[in-house]
C-alpha cells in the first residue's frame, strides 16, 4: 500500500455557496490548504495536494433520486430554496457539490486502491444530505455516496463512518439505518437545537439494527469531557467491528468560538481526537482513514484547527510552528455538564456497546 496523506482540493469547492451573509462560507477550504502549504508539510509526494473529478451522475444516483439531482440542477441555475430556508440554492452550487462528492468518492478510492494511507477533503462532511431533499447547508451526501461506491467497485462490506460534528448527522443515520454500516455521532442535543434527532435509543432497525451509535451531549462540553465520551465508546466500538476503512466526518463546530454550537472544544481535543483515531485506523485497517470536513463556522478557528488535524496524518511535521496554531485557552466544563455526560456515557455504553459485540461476535 502506498503511503502518504491527500489532500484533495479544487477551487470549484468555492462554488459551493449560499451568499455573503450565510454561516457556510467554503473559502476555509482554501484557507485550510494554504495554511497547511505555509507548514512545508506538502512534499508533492508522500504528502501531495490531488485534484478531484466531479462525481458523475451514475455514482450520485447510488444514494440521491434522479428527480433530486435534476432539481439541484435546475435550481442553481435560476435559483430558490432548496430547503426551509438555510440552504438556498445560487449559481456554481450545482457544480460545487459534484465537486465536494467527487472528492470524496476519489479520497476513497484512493486510499482502497493504495495510492495514499490517508486522505483530507475539507468540502466533504456533508452529512444533513437526505436521498431526496437538502438541509443544514448540505446538497449531496459524499460520504453515503463513497460508501456505495466502494460497496459497488470493491466489495467492502465494513465500513465505519465517526461524525464529530457539532449537529447530529442525520443524513448519515437515515440512509444507513437498516444496514450493517457502523455509524457514531457524537453532538450536541436538546430541546430546539438543530436537526432535533440523534437520541441515545435511535439504534438502527433490521440489519441495522446496532450498528447505529448516537452519542447526545449537552453544551459546554470541554476536551476532557468529550475525550472521555470518544475512548468509552467510539473506540470499542470501531475494535469490536473491525472496520475495513474509516470515514471521518470532522467538523469543528464544536470549537469553544463557534458561533452557532455551544459545545467547549478547543484545537487540542481535535489533534487528540485525530490522532487517536489515526493510531486506530493503523491498528484497524492497515490506515485506510479518510477525513472529511462538516461545520466549522468562525473561519480562523476552522482553519486553524483543520490544518492541526491534517497534520495529525502525515509522518513528518514542524511541531513548533504546530503549536503557533493552537489556541491559547481552553474553556472547562462545570460539574452540571460533567455529570450529564457521564449520564449519557453509562447509557451508551449499556445500550449500544454490548448490543455490537454480540452482533459481530455471531455474524
Amino acid at each position: 500500500m502506498g503511503g502518504g496523506t491527500a489532500f484533495l482540493y479544487h477551487d470549484d469547492f468555492l462554488k459551493y455557496q449560499f451568499g455573503p451573509s450565510h454561516p457556510f462560507q467554503p473559502i476555509r477550504e482554501r484557507m485550510t490548504l494554504d495554511t497547511v502549504n505555509e507548514l512545508g508539510v506538502l512534499d508533492g509526494e508522500r504528502n501531495r495536494v490531488v485534484v478531484p473529478r466531479a462525481v458523475d451522475r451514475d455514482a450520485l444516483q447510488l444514494v440521491h433520486l434522479s428527480w433530486y439531482v435534476d432539481q439541484v440542477r435546475e435550481m442553481s441555475a435560476q435559483g430558490g430554496l432548496l430547503d426551509s430556508g438555510d440552504t438556498p440554492a445560487s449559481p456554481g452550487l450545482y457544480e460545487g457539490a459534484l465537486r465536494a462528492v467527487g472528492a470524496t468518492v476519489d479520497a476513497a478510492r484512493g486510499i482502497v486502491e493504495g495510492e495514499y494511507q490517508h486522505a483530507f477533503n475539507p468540502a466533504g462532511g456533508l452529512h444533513h444530505a437526505h436521498p431526496g431533499r437538502a438541509a443544514g447547508f448540505c446538497v449531496f451526501h459524499d460520504m453515503a455516496v463513497a460508501v456505495r461506491v466502494l460497496q459497488r467497485e470493491h466489495g467492502l462490506s465494513r465500513i465505519a463512518i465517526v461524525d464529530v460534528d457539532g449537529h447530529h448527522g442525520d443524513g448519515t443515520q437515515d440512509i444507513f439505518y437498516d444496514e450493517d454500516v457502523l455509524t457514531i455521532s457524537l453532538h450536541r442535543y436538546g430541546r430546539g437545537f438543530f436537526p432535533g434527532t440523534g437520541e441515545a435509543d435511535e439504534i438502527g432497525e433490521l440489519e441495522g439494527r446496532g450498528y447505529n451509535i448516537n452519542i447526545p451531549l449537552p453544551g459546554g462540553v470541554d476536551d476532557n469531557l468529550y475525550l472521555r465520551a470518544y475512548r468509552s465508546i467510539v473506540v470499542p466500538a470501531l475494535r469490536a467491528y473491525q472496520p475495513e476503512l474509516i470515514i471521518h466526518q470532522f467538523g469543528v463546530d464544536g470549537h469553544y468560538q463557534d458561533p452557532l454550537v455551544g459545545l467547549g472544544l478547543s484545537t487540542r481535543g481535535y489533534a487528540a481526537i485525530a490522532g487517536l483515531t489515526h493510531d486506530l485506523a493503523h491498528e484497524l485497517c492497515d490506515g485506510r482513514y479518510l477525513v472529511v470536513g462538516g461545520g466549522g463556522y468562525d473561519l480562523d478557528a476552522t482553519r486553524r484547527a483543520w490544518s492541526i488535524v491534517y497534520c495529525a496524518l502525515v509522518e513528518t511535521v514542524d511541531g513548533e510552528a504546530v503549536e503557533r496554531l493552537h489556541d491559547r485557552n481552553a474553556p472547562l466544563a462545570d460539574h452540571e455538564t460533567a455529570g450529564a455526560v457521564m449520564d449519557v456515557i453509562e447509557e451508551v455504553e449499556d445500550r449500544s456497546l454490548p448490543m455490537l459485540e454480540r452482533l459481530i461476535r455471531y455474524a
